[in-house]
């Protein structure tokens, strides 16, 4: 109890923003059409959950399997896989919420904490994937703690801390592969090192830093312990070019990527929470330039390396690059937004006698309005172009499957139901699977065409197809029109895309 009296302001303020980043997480949390990756992702936890032998069965395709560790639990409570799915990465955003709140306190101050946790509840980047059952959050939440704890330890020497510390960093490990990264920053903390003229006192945080080290790759080679273990690094051929392919040409990707930037962050920000962002980095600089608050500013330092030595090796050496890709580092930087917000504070007292009114006034508008269409008509929601199509408009996006899965359930209960797919892999099958999991409905895969296999099953069955309009439409006949499901309006004019179930005739 006298923990929490003493610090009960900070507790009051958690409080509120718990309830403000739920109010802003959980409702319509399947109005989104299911994305690619969500479905896989999903599929691969009921398997895992039906069949103990395949708890690696991510292996298989180079992905690592904590996230779809932690949906089995929610799998058994939760009807609607979906809503599982996407109510772990709700719960995974909380804690990289907590991440931001003590992080910035322990660095700055209670009031930069509210700052940066509001910052982290309202911006739509966060909002956006933390509603989405997609890896990305929980390495967010894993990098947060991991650089908290980083910080701690480079200030403490507490072997306690440092186990934990290695507990998340295998946590990282697991979660996705680029948590490696985590590794490859941990040792600038030294930057934060107090005790640098003491010879004994370095090699003790060097003994320490072994210490969680060794946690985290133990953790990571349980992964032995599944077949396909080397599927983790060679898939990652697929998404990483080697120094040696930019030979010649080291601005590629970089540039691209960098224009990419340029469009992603003005509008998952929104422009005021970038202006944060952007005086906060301008203060903490110009702090470390007169080391005007000397341990402060280091340790501020280290959460910037945090974000921009990961920024930067994305940029110049990652095949593909889409926006959810930086998320471990968006709420590093809303720690440091928090700060830029407190220290403009003091500045506004001079032109309004409410600063902080006059503040929220500015901050909150922009993102809350992205907020809501999130919430309510995700397709107008003001996304970069790229971002859009993947989640909204194109093959990637899969609308109308929850009522396919029950229209084909209630024909199985009169008749043996087979149904094909457009696709083997992906938002097709996979997004038609997580409903038709316990539903004894054969489902077979095919390209953009019904499949001499599915024909043949329509002699003596009742059959279906399931596929994406643009890609099927003028390729098959001899089929009925049963359901459409139209995808979001293309920016650019082009032509709407839709779900659609055909009846394959026999």
């Amino acid at each position: 109890m006298d923990f929490v009296v003493k610090r009960k302001k900070a507790f009051f303020i958690l409080g509120i923003l718990t309830v403000l980043y739920f109010t802003l997480r959980l409702p319509n949390l399947t109005l989104q059409p299911i994305f690619a990756d969500e479905a896989i992702y999903i599929r691969w936890a009921q398997v895992m959950r039906a069949e103990p032998t395949l708890r690696f069965l991510p292996l298989s395709d180079g992905k690592t399997p904590l996230f779809m560790w932690a949906m089995i639990p929610l799998l058994k409570f939760i009807n609607d896989p979906l809503l599982a799915g996407r109510f772990l990465s709700v719960i995974s955003g909380f804690f990289t919420l907590l991440g931001v709140f003590f992080l910035s306190r322990k660095i700055f101050s209670t009031r930069t904490a509210f700052w940066a946790s509001l910052l982290y509840a309202i911006t739509p980047y966060t909002v956006f994937f933390d509603r989405m059952a997609l890896v990305d959050s929980m390495l967010a939440a894993f990098t947060v703690w991991v650089t908290f704890f980083a910080i701690w330890l480079v200030t403490s020497l507490r072997i306690d801390i440092a186990m934990v510390l290695g507990y998340l960093l295998g946590g990282a490990l697991l979660t996705k592969t680029p948590g490696m990264l985590n590794l490859f920053i941990l040792p600038f903390s030294v930057l934060g090192f107090k005790n640098k003229g003491r010879s004994h006192t370095l090699v003790k945080l060097i003994i320490l830093w072994g210490a969680a080290i060794a946690i985290a790759l133990v953790m990571y080679n349980m992964l032995r312990l599944g077949p396909n273990f080397n599927m983790l690094s060679l898939r990652n051929t697929d998404y990483v070019f080697s120094p040696l392919e930019l030979v010649g040409r080291p601005l590629d990707p970089f540039i691209p990527h960098f224009r990419d930037i340029a469009d992603w962050f003005p509008k998952l920000f929104t422009w005021p929470i970038l202006l944060s962002i952007a005086m906060g980095i301008i203060y903490l600089a110009f702090g470390m330039w007169q080391q005007s608050f000397k341990g402060q500013s280091m340790l501020a330092g280290i959460v910037l390396l945090w974000v921009l030595l990961p920024l930067v090796l994305n940029m110049a050496f990652l095949r593909t690059f889409t926006a959810r890709y930086l998320l471990s580092g968006v709420p590093l930087l809303l720690c440091i937004a928090g700060f830029g917000v407190t220290k403009l504070l003091p500045r506004l007292a001079y032109i309004k006698r409410f600063p902080v009114l006059l503040m929220l006034i500015v901050i909150l508008p922009l993102p809350l309005y992205f907020d809501y269409l999130l919430l309510t008509s995700p397709d107008r929601a003001p996304l970069p172009k790229e971002e859009r199509k993947g989640y909204f408009e194109e093959w990637t996006a899969g609308y109308g499957f929850k009522d396919i899965a029950a229209f084909l359930i209630e024909k199985n209960k009169k008749n043996k139901v087979v149904v094909g797919t457009e696709g083997f892999f992906g938002t097709l099958p996979d997004g038609l699977y997580i409903y038709l999991d316990k539903a004894n409905i054969s489902i077979v895969g095919s390209h953009a065409t019904i499949s001499a296999q599915i024909r043949n099953a329509a002699k003596d069955n009742l059959t279906y197809f399931v596929g994406n309009k643009k890609n099927i439409e003028g390729s098959i006949d001899n089929v009925r029109l049963i359901l459409e499901y139209p995808k979001a309006k293309p920016r650019d004019r082009s032509e709407q895309d839709a779900t659609v179930l055909y009846q394959v005739l026999p």
